[in-house]
């Protein structure tokens, strides 16, 4: 899946999923060490773990941030 992200320094994440499990995410443009080390971190955890753990981090004053756009992304693909 690709989704679009909103009011972050991304633009896009690519995400696949095995069943409940995230396989893959690469982001597109952001803070390229922070979202690899993300895109790692979330390799091989459940869905619904990784959406409790990012969903409402916020980046600076913005009222998301890379790790929320992610949990959307992901709340959108099992929905």
């Amino acid at each position: 899946m690709v989704y679009k992200t909103h009011g972050t320094c991304s633009s896009q994440i690519d995400i696949e999923l095995d069943q409940d499990t995230i396989k893959s995410v690469q982001f597109t443009n952001g803070c390229n060490g922070n979202l690899k080390g993300i895109c790692a971190l979330v390799k091989g955890m459940k869905v619904q773990d990784a959406i409790d753990r990012l969903e409402g981090i916020k980046c600076g004053a913005k009222n998301t941030s890379c790790p929320d756009q992610l949990a959307c992304a992901l709340k959108q693909m099992i929905q």
